[in-house]
């Protein structure tokens, strides 16, 4: 199990980015398992993950990811807060585009999400009274973060009648958020480009653009290996890069833009150039706003002139 972070959740993977919001037709049916009209326990996919980003900044969502066929295990346990939690159980198998957001290697894999910032939580499901003082802490890292809402199966009809219906995204927008749900980073990369090219200041393809290279780069990777590599070869700049890549997926942006920072001053004029690169997809991935991003900038600025 993994300890809780006891910090803000700001330069977490930002999931946003990568998935579309949905309209109502893509509204996600109960889980199996959630007491009638219930909306506590919710089905999600690829497609209809935005509504869990958005209730996020609500209430804390837990996401289990399960095997095809399965039911959660989690439902009774999420349902008896009484609306402070929201379970949202997503088929790991048919869903690549969130179980590589997740990091998920094997199910069930339990994470959550906060203010649209991922969680990772544990592999497996522990036992009841351990299970119940991990979420216990998921609510307070949720209070420390001005998450304090609840929902009640009320809330959620009307929250749905009352949603208007979202705009289109951009063709290639539309075109990259295909691509990712298919796990076909490349094409996505593709389409963020064009778009680009289209319109340079399209930040939303700019973020989207470094948040898709990442999952790019990580994918079908083990973080053991990564790490292994990483300690057996610290000359090697790929492979302090795969690391990084591999800390700033988890969060630890700290880690990541320093692990980098450090390389900066011993590295030929090629390596910084990559290095300088890295990082700045670095500080479009955690957002402009985060105090990490800035004393980053700052660092890399003073290594520049």
């Amino acid at each position: 199990m993994t300890d809780l972070p006891t910090a803000n959740l700001r330069g977490a993977v930002d999931l946003s980015a990568l998935v579309r919001r949905a309209s109502d037709a893509d509204r996600a049916p109960r889980a199996e398992g959630a007491t009638a009209d219930s909306r506590l326990v919710v089905e999600s996919t690829d497609a209809s993950f935005s509504q869990v980003l958005e209730l996020s900044n609500r209430v804390p969502v837990v996401v289990e990811f399960i095997a095809p066929g399965l039911a959660s295990a989690l439902g009774p346990v999420v349902e008896s807060y009484g609306g402070r939690l929201v379970l949202a159980v997503v088929d790991g198998s048919a869903n690549p585009q969130l179980a590589q957001a997740f990091q998920v290697r094997e199910v069930p894999t339990v994470a959550a999400v906060i203010g649209g910032r991922p969680v990772s939580l544990f592999v497996g499901i522990p036992a009841d009274a351990e299970l119940r003082q991990v979420l216990d802490e998921l609510l307070q890292l949720a209070a420390e973060n001005g998450v304090t809402g609840s929902v009640t199966p009320a809330d959620a009809a009307s929250d749905d009648a009352a949603e208007p219906e979202p705009e289109p995204l951009p063709p290639h927008h539309q075109e990259a958020f295909d691509a990712i749900s298919l796990g076909d980073y490349p094409t996505a990369i593709a389409a963020y480009r064009k778009a680009l090219t289209e319109n340079p200041r399209d930040q939303l393809a700019v973020a989207g653009l470094a948040q898709v290279s990442l999952l790019d780069r990580l994918s079908g990777r083990q973080a053991g290996e990564i790490r292994d590599a990483a300690a057996a070869r610290r000359d090697d700049l790929d492979a302090q890069l795969a690391v990084a890549d591999l800390d700033m997926s988890g969060g630890h942006v700290d880690d990541a833009c320093g692990r980098l920072l450090d390389l900066f001053p011993g590295a030929a004029p090629e390596d910084r150039d990559r290095i300088r690169a890295r990082l700045l997809d670095y500080f479009e991935i955690a957002g402009a706003d985060d105090p990490r991003v800035g004393a980053a900038r700052a660092r890399l600025a003073s290594l520049l002139y």
